[in-house]
């Protein structure tokens, strides 16, 4: 079976994009792209992922907002032929299925909690239940939803399993083990093994030369 890898084109630059893409090819792997807002939100971006044919599209923009204006959202993404589309599994239970309502063939992915954010900042929010039981309760929601699929971080995986039985996706995947901006991440071999679906990667194959950033993770996970 092949690796899923989703590509984090963490970008506005429509060149690099480009580069992105046109390099990222490996046997045995199958590669999508996630754009998010800072590409969508760009001023050719949007144009630039209308255009590209043949591609697996993962679209993150985590939509959160009245169930109304988040199924409208989606029915204006129409002509972007995407993939995968990710929402907050917190807008609420009658979003989520207005959103699946309209989705057609485009797989709703429900977004659980951020891996930016650690108990300490959930608690500052307001929430006082663990960072555990809040993943747990999120899972339960996508399930009755009847979501498509969901991104977690790798660490909670296990939890999510046992209440969600689509496909799972794990950002905060480092081949390094930088946090960066991540506070709860895990290496691509272990976060497969966990049993994740797809693995979202930036920064770690992006950065530098695609090519070897690519063969330095085959290698990884060939350990």
């Amino acid at each position: 079976m092949k690796n899923k890898i989703f590509i984090a084109i963490d970008t506005k630059s429509i060149k690099k994009a480009r580069s992105i893409i046109l390099k990222s090819k490996l046997k045995n792997f199958t590669i999508g792209y996630k754009f998010g807002l800072e590409f969508l939100n760009s001023k050719n971006g949007r144009d630039f992922v209308s255009k590209l044919k043949n591609k697996i599209i993962f679209i993150d923009l985590k939509l959160h907002d009245i169930p109304n204006t988040m199924k409208s959202t989606l029915i204006a993404l129409k002509d972007l032929k995407i993939n995968y589309l990710t929402i907050h599994i917190s807008a609420g239970l009658k979003a989520l299925k207005e959103v699946k309502k309209v989705s057609g063939k485009t797989k709703i992915v429900g977004v659980t909690t951020l891996t930016s954010l650690d108990s300490e900042d959930l608690k500052d929010i307001g929430h006082k239940k663990s960072l555990k039981d809040i993943v747990i309760t999120q899972s339960k929601l996508a399930t009755k939803a009847k979501l498509d699929a969901i991104v977690c971080s790798p660490r909670e995986i296990k939890y999510v399993k046992k209440n969600f039985k689509k496909e799972i996706i794990t950002p905060g995947i480092r081949i390094s083990l930088k946090l960066n901006d991540q506070k709860r991440v895990m290496n691509p071999k272990e976060a497969f093994e966990q049993g994740s679906d797809w693995l979202v990667i930036g920064r770690d194959l992006t950065k530098g030369n695609i090519k070897k950033n690519l063969k330095k993770l085959n290698d990884h996970l060939n350990q």
